[in-house]
């Protein structure tokens, strides 16, 4: 096949009697308007159907009929629709600049439909985003994709002049052209250019999709963003119109999904029905699925799989003349099947669909083609509905962010009677051919599968530029549990050493000495666990009854707050060890409030010593430092706050913001509550902290590329409440909801500036006291737990009439033979006096006086 379509898109298999976004306009009142033209609305309908998402911030999702990702489509349709958009592109920038152009598509959508640009085009290098790191190549960008379920994309050229505005032997300014499979408020697509043109600044960018679908509004924002940036930005798109979307259109899409959800489900008929009918039964008796056959494809050497590192017109010279000898061994693989589904994989979309197209050309077969995907989507079998049925199987390629269901839409019930799953190495492990895997769900609705891998493509060598910047070796995967705490895996991954075997425990009095004589940092040692007697362990248990219906309703008004203003999908981050409880909450009320998996890792942070730089360089290299949320448990002085704000003013694109479960220091913008108030993780250590110890930070154990480390007290085991303390906050989640709600909605309107009260509380204090020093003036109820558990308290400040809150700290006071002191005009509920210039045996604000025996 010489490259050219062998089909456009206004080729149609059949007339639709009914639209497949017919159920969701009905019940939602979402309406498709065509351009203006009459035959405008009637061809958005050929090119679109309607479905619903689970997404904070958009309900609907618009379902292509020519992209080739949820709807299986003759491959010659795809791939003729992306050239004939390449083509235009030519003839708008003229052949001088074509051949100068680069194309860059999006992942994962419009990965094959980018690279079907840059066919059309002829001479462009290709380029996609990928949420894939590669071992060994540098990061040329990234940018985040707002309304995706998964935001972070990365940009991984092997070449790393790539993307250069002046490339070639005459450094001349090369158009940039950018492909997405819809333009909606082009809040994606600008943003990346805005980032690109930073560092890559050029005269000329062209974005082409399928559908342009902006409202009125929208449209004038490309216009004024040309000029702010001093460019040319041009729009191709294959179809274009609006969509209407009627007040409320967010909730009661939420409501639909959640109720349809909600419906006990029959699954062998929710995946048997679809667009094509019935699948065939098998006869009773009959042996079940046949097992999966390979076919070798024999794919040709130095060719990449695709986009993700670079594909060049050399490389394609190289594809195109081997297309008919790997559909040959496909066709001959398949024998007599007459109904055949080319399944690409999440980015991989180009090469399976080139081969479907050149398996269109030599077999008789009815040939479509689809992928699977990330976005999950309500599946509803009805043929007003453009996600009939679907398939939910485990990832199998070993993700970035972790483990999570992957899913194929409209495969089930399709009439396929064979299946050629193409998929990369990377992706062909024992997942893909586990009993719940891909594989073999694919078995149970058809009568053959076969699986064509083809070879990840990993750049042989670095580029000699990528080599002369020596980067640093790559980080150890994050700790999980059970091996390294007691929460389970999902839940969080610490990025931390495991130090369980060396010794770090010292007496707390020995710890103080040290520390305040400037021998030793409070990081370089830990205090020996306390271990709670019965009746502090009785009173932890009342403080979490009594409290956990507010934690919760902070937990909710926190992570609401968070997603309303940080995207639907952050990645918490939370300072360990306070903050790990904190996330891990977070966590959960994401999930059970509006089904998202949240990826959340813990990471050191030590006052006058920074954060961990290289858990940031992990972070960095895993996600978009943008969409990083660093989490804590509360605020006291904001000491914490101050050191995150400065530790990362060395590292590009992290927000220092952190946000709390409470902030009675008045020290961040995000919070659940400014309210002083027990927080029930704050009363024990570890064993309420998945068994963790505080971080620790000594040069003779964490060199300049380790991370920092932590001990996991495994022998705690009997006395741990970790997953209590989570579960009893967690059960209070739904009766919060409406508080939540209300208590988000006053917020995001409120004026949330940090006040900075409390440090001016803390100096006030350490003046009257004879301190003089703000680091041993412990507020708020967390803090001053904390100095009743690990340090040597000298005194604790209590305001005057406070009730419950305190019951702890009264009896860890009395326990240790601290006094009480209640005050009045305290804007904490209490405060805790770490000793001032301790020595052993000294007392008094002076640190000379002996106690007496």
């Amino acid at each position: 096949m010489s490259g050219q379509p062998a089909g456009t898109a206004k080729e149609k298999e059949t007339a639709n009697v009914v639209w497949s976004g017919s159920w969701v306009a009905e019940r939602l009142g979402v309406e498709l308007v065509g351009d203006g033209k009459p035959e405008g609305g009637r061809e958005l309908r050929e090119l679109l159907g309607l479905a619903l998402r689970r997404n904070p911030k958009r309900a609907h999702l618009l379902v292509s009929n020519v992209l080739g990702k949820h709807v299986p489509q003759k491959p010659s349709v795809v791939y003729g629709t992306g050239f004939e958009l390449g083509l235009r592109v030519r003839g708008l920038l003229g052949e001088a600049e074509a051949r100068r152009a680069v194309v860059l598509g999006y992942a994962e959508t419009a990965t094959g439909l980018g690279h079907a640009v840059a066919d059309g085009l002829g001479t462009a290098p290709y380029l996609h985003s990928t949420r894939r790191l590669v071992e060994g190549v540098a990061r040329a960008g990234g940018f985040e994709e707002s309304h995706s379920h998964a935001t972070s994309h990365l940009l991984l050229p092997e070449d790393p002049d790539l993307l250069a505005g002046d490339r070639g032997p005459e450094r001349a300014d090369t158009p940039l052209v950018l492909v997405d499979d819809e333009f909606s408020t082009g809040n994606t697509v600008l943003n990346t250019i805005r980032a690109l043109h930073e560092r890559y600044p050029r005269s000329r960018y062209v974005i082409v999709a399928l559908v342009d679908m902006r409202s009125q509004a929208d449209r004038g924002r490309l216009t004024g963003f040309a000029a702010e940036i001093g460019a040319r930005v041009d729009l191709v798109a294959h179809g274009s119109g609006t969509v209407n979307l009627p007040e409320g259109v967010l909730e009661k899409g939420q409501a639909l999904v959640a109720a349809h959800e909600a419906e006990p489900a029959d699954s062998a008929a929710h995946e048997a029905a679809g667009p094509a009918g019935p699948a065939r039964p098998r006869a009773a008796g009959a042996p079940g699925p046949r097992p999966c056959t390979r076919v070798d494809l024999r794919w040709p050497a130095g060719v990449p799989d695709g986009g993700r590192h670079g594909f060049t017109p050399a490389h394609r010279s190289i594809l195109e003349p081997a297309l008919p000898a790997m559909a040959a061994r496909i066709a001959e693989a398949l024998g007599d099947a007459r109904r055949v589904l080319v399944l690409g994989f999440e980015e991989l979309m180009y090469a399976p669909l080139r081969l479907g197209t050149a398996l269109e050309e030599h077999t008789d077969a009815e040939v479509r083609y689809s992928t699977t995907t990330r976005s999950p989507v309500l599946a509803v079998d009805d043929p007003g509905y453009a996600i009939r049925t679907r398939l939910v199987f485990p990832a199998h390629d070993d993700p970035a962010d972790g483990p999570g269901d992957r899913y194929a839409y409209n495969v089930a019930g399709a009439g396929f009677d064979a299946v050629v799953l193409a998929v990369d190495s990377a992706a062909d492990t024992p997942e893909l051919h586990a009993p719940d895997g891909l594989l073999a769900q694919l078995a149970a609705h058809t009568d053959h599968v076969l699986l064509a891998v083809v070879p990840s493509y990993v750049p042989s060598r670095p580029h000699p530029r990528v080599a002369e910047r020596q980067e640093p070796p790559v980080l150890p995967e994050p700790l999980r549990g059970p091996a390294f705490s007691s929460y389970a895996p999902d839940e969080v991954g610490w990025l931390l050493q495991d130090f369980s075997d060396t010794e770090l425990e010292a007496p707390t009095e020995e710890r103080e000495e040290a520390i305040q004589s400037g021998g030793a940092h409070y990081a370089e040692s830990l205090p020996v666990e306390y271990q709670p007697s019965d009746r502090y362990q009785e009173l932890f248990k009342a403080a979490l009854e009594l409290s956990a219906a507010r934690v919760a309703r902070a937990v909710g008004t926190v992570t609401e707050t968070v997603l309303a203003e940080r995207g639907p999908r952050p990645v918490l981050v939370s300072l360990a060890r306070a903050g790990t409880p904190v996330g891990v909450l977070m966590r959960r009320w994401a999930r059970h409030r509006h089904g998202i998996d949240l990826p959340h890792y813990a990471v050191s942070i030590v006052r006058g010593r920074g954060i961990d730089a290289n858990a940031l360089r992990w972070l960095a290299a895993h996600h978009d430092p943008a969409d990083v949320v660093f989490v804590d448990g509360w605020t006291g002085k904001g000491a914490i706050t101050r050191e995150l704000s400065a530790a990362l003013a060395g590292f590009e694109g992290f927000d220092p913001e952190i946000a709390v479960l409470a902030d009675p220091g008045g020290c961040v913008r995000t919070y659940g509550t400014r309210e002083d108030f027990l927080i029930p993780s704050a009363c024990l250590n570890s064993t309420v902290s998945g068994l963790i110890s505080r971080t620790v930070l000594r040069s003779d154990l964490v060199g300049p590329e380790d991370f920092h480390g932590a001990k996991f007290y495994r022998e705690l085991a009997g006395t741990d409440v970790s997953g209590h303390f989570l579960d009893t906050v967690a059960a209070h989640f739904d009766e919060v909801g409406d508080a939540v709600d209300a208590e988000v909605k006053e917020l995001l309107a409120a004026d949330r500036a940090p006040t900075w009260e409390g440090w001016a509380a803390v100096e006030r204090i350490s003046e009257e006291y004879g301190i003089h020093d703000v680091n041993l003036v412990k507020p708020g109820v967390g803090e001053t737990t904390r100095v009743l558990l690990r340090r040597v308290p000298w005194k604790i400040l209590a305001k005057r009439g406070a009730g419950a809150d305190l019951g702890h700290i009264r009896l860890l006071a009395e326990q240790r033979g601290v006094p009480v002191e209640e005050v009045d005009g305290l804007p904490y509920t209490c405060v805790g006096l770490i000793h001032p210039k301790y020595t052993r045996g000294a007392t008094g604000a002076d640190g000379k006086a002996v106690e007496s025996k």
